[in-house]
């Protein structure tokens, strides 16, 4: 992808960079620091540069309205102790409280600047509030690809005032997203799970034209499933969705070689140890439940990887969180990573379900790339344009 990177920035000016700092909270504390950490390598980037660098981000849903409680200034002190460098605190992200304080700081300085949504132009991506904040910097950096999806005044409006440029952790993301789906090497294979087909139709439509090989699990699978006649019992299903799910296979057809459960575990509950067994898809019974994807299902799974030149996974393909029916997603993960490690494999991942099975599985850190995004990284799966990464686009 064409975009502006930070290396093209100007030295010794000052930097206003939006980041994802919408981090979990206990008790007034920050509780996952994980967001932090993926700052540091831009924040570093440019007070290497001798920039000024302040910080912008959104915390929760205040409303356009000051909520005491919402505030990111139990965000400085953390990210101070990680950055291993003082991190200063604005009260607000316009006006000229911050302008002095964004002045006062030394070449190379940080400051966190108040809560972006406390105004309620921030949401609506007003002109005025986006120039209001621009007015504080020389140059607008973007490190927030979570937030690239909306295009609010801080992550869009911004960008079209000042001269915009793609942080690290935004930079490794679309990077990581081109060679899964922009420019990939051939064959592509793509994992989609996760309970409806309903929630996921646009996905499919685009993958459909972009994979040679489409794997469907969880809940959804059971859907095509029961659109191609086969007995699921009492498993979850959207039945009123069955027609689609036979648009889109019609669809595949002679593009993207659809790939189906052939066999699937099944038990009468959901409940950690349940009963189970793994049986051919006419052998289940009224009474029980689809709740994985059996042995052969997943051999067949693991032998597409291996001939396969890319991946790219959302969704798990069973109730990982309910053992013994994470064994297909925790299985097919281990050969992925397997791959992707040996540098066989680009295999990139995301969405939220995804991050949590493939931590479970114990492998996310071997992929080729993990993305946290959720919602932005499921729009760009769709084939959507995020308004915040076409902001950094060179002309």
């Amino acid at each position: 992808m064409s975009f502006r990177r930070i290396e093209e920035a100007p030295a010794n000016k000052t930097a206003l960079v939006r980041v994802d700092f919408n981090v979990p909270m206990a008790d007034g504390r920050v509780s996952d620091d994980t967001r932090l950490k993926a700052a540091l390598p831009t924040i570093r980037a440019l007070t290497e540069k001798g920039c000024k660098v302040a910080l912008l981000a959104h915390f929760d849903r205040p409303k356009g309205k000051r909520v005491p409680e919402m505030s990111l200034k139990p965000v400085a002190e953390p990210l101070a102790a990680l950055l291993g460098a003082p991190v200063a605190f604005a009260d607000d992200c316009i006006g000229e409280q911050a302008k002095a304080a964004i002045a006062a700081l030394p070449a190379g300085g940080v400051i966190l600047l108040e809560n972006t949504r406390f105004h309620a132009g921030e949401e609506k991506n007003d002109d005025a509030l986006a120039k209001e904040i621009a007015a504080l910097g020389d140059f607008y950096v973007n490190d927030a690809f979570s937030a690239a999806h909306r295009a609010h005044a801080s992550t869009e409006g911004v960008a079209h005032t000042l001269p915009a440029y793609a942080g690290k952790q935004m930079e490794r993301e679309l990077d990581a997203l081109d060679a899964a789906l922009g420019a990939p090497k051939r064959p592509v294979l793509g994992i989609v799970g996760g309970a409806k087909v309903s929630t996921k139709l646009d996905l499919l439509h685009n993958l459909i034209e972009k994979l040679d090989q489409l794997a469907i699990g969880g809940g959804m699978a059971n859907t095509f499933l029961y659109a191609q006649g086969a007995e699921i019992g009492a498993s979850l299903a959207e039945k009123d969705m069955a027609e689609t799910a036979r648009e889109i296979m019609a669809a595949a057809k002679g593009k993207c070689e659809l790939l189906l459960p052939v066999d699937v575990v099944v038990a009468k509950e959901v409940k950690p140890h349940a009963e189970a067994r793994i049986c051919k898809l006419k052998d289940v019974q009224a009474d029980e439940k689809i709740l994985d994807a059996g042995e052969d299902t997943v051999k067949r799974l693991r032998n597409a990887m291996k001939h396969a030149e890319t991946l790219i996974w959302n969704g798990p393909l069973g109730v990982f969180e309910v053992p013994p029916f994470d064994q297909a997603t925790v299985i097919a993960a281990q050969q992925a990573a397997e791959l992707a490690k040996a540098g066989r494999l680009v295999a990139v991942a995301g969405g939220g379900d995804t991050v949590a099975a493939l931590n479970h599985a114990g492998i996310a850190a071997d992929m080729t790339f993990v993305s946290t995004a959720g919602g932005a990284f499921l729009e760009w799966m769709e084939g959507k344009a995020l308004p915040g990464v076409e902001a950094l686009r060179k002309p």
